[in-house]
């Protein structure tokens, strides 16, 4: 059965700041905890006028400490912007102030564009070394072995599980020969879902952190009362969507009614398109969406994720798709 979880990149509405988000993100994520939710991820992105979790370890280390039970962690962490024994520092620092708590999402991507890149004092080949990069940290969060020099303090013995983010078949690859769990973007990314995760499965290879494989998919989720009212949900996120393909990405902007009359009808299909894997609706609708999806992929959890303008619009959306059933 599937299990639910939440990704959350505290998105920064238009006429609000990162603090009101980051806020909004602790209530978020209190309310997860008492509805059932599984997980609670954040994510790594930069020079996004539009997204207040760039710190993402920070703002997990404050939504831990006003959360008692659910998981936090990273969904994710994009490797190449760091030295993997940073990142073993963070989490492991995470995993001591919140003990079987933490999990640890690796992407390679940058998450960002060139000149945020070299801000970041990074370069795009910084990917090509990720799959070394990612055994490097597994080695930092491992038992420390007889006469390693170099320890993650915290970090080192804390197993924080990790898990391979991506888009394409390349982290399916390295996530089955690692034999760690895999979790795709399939709420902007839907192209190579099905590819991927048929790659992951046919591929892994059974380890000391996973014995058989374990996929998690992100959908993007607009629930109200009435149909028309989720498709208004959903009209904010197609507007920052189609800013930032365009170049020009900021705050998540006010829902419209008439989305089709103000934006370009190529851009806007596009969107749609990337937006593939999107459950709008009423509840019925919601939920009738989900169980297709499970029953489509075979994934073991939906990683729900929603840029609604209004906070408790929302929540909403969360609370009516908690109640699925599979």
């Amino acid at each position: 059965m599937a299990v639910l979880s939440i990704l959350d990149l505290s998105p920064i509405n238009e006429g609000s700041d990162a603090g009101e988000s980051l806020r909004r993100s602790v209530d978020l994520a209190q309310h997860a905890e008492r509805w059932g939710y599984h997980r609670f991820w954040m994510a790594e992105h930069h020079n996004m006028t539009g997204i207040a979790s760039a710190a993402t370890a920070v703002a997990l280390a404050h939504i831990g400490a006003h959360t008692n039970s659910i998981r936090i962690g990273a969904g994710g962490i994009m490797l190449p912007n760091h030295a993997p024994l940073i990142v073993a520092e963070q989490f492991g620092t995470l995993a001591a102030l919140h003990p079987n708590r933490v999990d640890l999402g690796l992407g390679r991507a940058p998450g960002t564009d060139g000149p945020t890149l070299r801000a970041l004092r990074r370069t795009y080949d910084s990917a090509d070394t990720f799959p070394s990069d990612v055994q490097e940290l597994l080695g930092y969060l491992d038992d420390p072995k007889p006469g390693q020099r170099i320890k993650a303090v915290p970090g080192m013995g804390s197993k924080v599980p990790v898990w391979i983010l991506g888009s394409s078949l390349f982290g399916a690859q390295l996530a089955a020969h690692l034999g760690l769990p895999y979790a795709f973007a399939s709420h902007f990314a839907p192209d190579y879902l099905q590819a991927a995760i048929e790659a992951y499965r046919n591929n892994f290879k059974p380890s000391q952190y996973l014995d058989k494989p374990y996929v998690t998919a992100a959908v993007n989720v607009f629930a109200a009362d009435t149909e028309q009212a989720a498709k208004r949900l959903k009209s904010s996120m197609l507007l920052q969507f189609i800013a930032l393909r365009q170049g020009n990405p900021g705050p998540l902007a006010a829902p419209v009614d008439d989305i089709e009359k103000r934006v370009d009808p190529g851009a806007l299909a596009a969107a749609n398109h990337a937006l593939k894997y999107s459950a709008t609706g009423t509840a019925e609708q919601v939920h009738q969406y989900l169980r297709d999806f499970v029953a489509a992929t075979g994934v073991d959890e939906i990683m729900l994720t929603c840029h609604a303008f209004e906070h408790e619009q929302r929540l909403r959306s969360f609370e009516i798709a908690k109640d699925c059933s599979f």
